[in-house]
């Protein structure tokens, strides 16, 4: 009697879950049929930021941009500000250690480490919690901010977290 019950609960289970894939790919039809999502085709024009089709190379969307503030002491400092300012460190830590957010101080980069591909995540936003910020910040300031993110770990830091100190328990 319990297995013959089994299998239907199964069924209405999994029903939700199996249901909501049409559903994504309906949304993604309806943003596709309105423009908002277009992917670049030999001879047509790129993208801009905000159209971006899951899956393709952030290379192909924004090309092969360079970093116009890598190495720049005063455009890392603003990246730094830039930082805290609009509340990354809210989840990627104070000094970009991680928290609710990715680690960004080790070499470890979930959608990749190219200066391309952390403008796209920043510019584009990243599934799980990751805002799209290339409507609110100027390109210049999102490239401030990779720059400073070069340095995190780095003798180039401008602000270096702080050393914990290290206190022995007296008996």
């Amino acid at each position: 009697m319990r297995r013959a019950l089994l299998i239907p609960a199964l069924a209405l289970a999994l029903l939700p879950a199996l249901s909501g894939c049409g559903r994504d790919e309906r949304g993604y039809q309806k943003r596709v049929a309105a423009g908002n999502f277009r992917a670049e085709v030999a001879g047509a024009e790129a993208p801009k930021p905000g159209g971006i089709v899951p899956g393709i190379h952030p290379a192909v969307v924004y090309g092969d941009r360079r970093n116009p503030h890598t190495g720049d002491p005063a455009a890392i400092m603003t990246g730094r500000k830039l930082f805290v300012g609009f509340n990354c460190a809210g989840c990627h830590a104070p000094y970009g250690g991680g928290g609710m957010g990715p680690n960004l101080r080790d070499s470890l980069w979930i959608f990749g480490s190219s200066d391309v591909q952390i403008y796209s995540s920043i510019a584009e936003g990243r599934p799980a919690g990751m805002p799209a910020w290339g409507g609110k910040l100027p390109e210049d300031q999102i490239w401030m901010i990779i720059a400073y993110l070069r340095t995190l770990g780095t003798p180039q830091e401008p602000e270096k977290p702080p050393t914990p100190s290290r206190t022995v328990a007296s008996r």
